[in-house]
């Protein structure tokens, strides 16, 4: 691959991969790091990728890395880092995609990141399942719970309101 290669890639990726991740963290600096990192990797890797393949290996790196971030995270917890906003209780919503955020922020992690693929991304199953490791089943049931779960409690914000 060619370096002229190599930034047309990140020409035509790195604003859907920065958006997905940053979808999944939320922490505008931590998804500009984890696209740094996708693009350095694929930098290493670039002459063992296929340039039928490049866009679902960026996404895949891109989605491990997330993982590993947030199994760091998740030992490394900060009691500074709790928002105080977090222990009140909103009862009105004015916006309803305000709303959906915070249904797919109350997902499991990898339910909410084959969610993420299909309905923002528009990945088929079957690249979904290549970029996250899962079978191609298990992909389609994670997004099953997931839509089920996203109904329910949008029905249920719905009565409160």
């Amino acid at each position: 691959m060619t370096v002229s290669e190599y930034n047309n890639s990140v020409e035509l990726y790195s604003d859907n991969l920065y958006r997905f991740v940053l979808k999944n963290i939320k922490d505008v600096d931590k998804a500009k790091d984890i696209v740094q990192d996708t693009f350095l990797k694929f930098w290493e890797k670039r002459d063992n990728v296929t340039s039928s393949k490049i866009k679902s290996y960026l996404f895949t790196v891109a989605y491990h890395t997330l993982i590993d971030v947030v199994r760091r995270e998740k030992k490394q917890g900060c009691f500074i880092d709790v928002k105080e906003e977090s222990y009140s209780v909103q009862t009105e919503y004015s916006d309803l995609q305000e709303v959906l955020h915070e249904a797919i922020e109350k997902l499991p992690e990898d339910q909410k990141a084959v969610i993420l693929l299909r309905d923002y991304e528009g990945y088929a199953y079957d690249e979904i399942a290549e970029i996250t490791g899962m079978t191609e089943s298990q992909v389609k049931v994670y997004i099953f719970r997931g839509r089920k779960f996203l109904k329910k409690y949008l029905v249920s914000v719905e009565a409160l309101i």
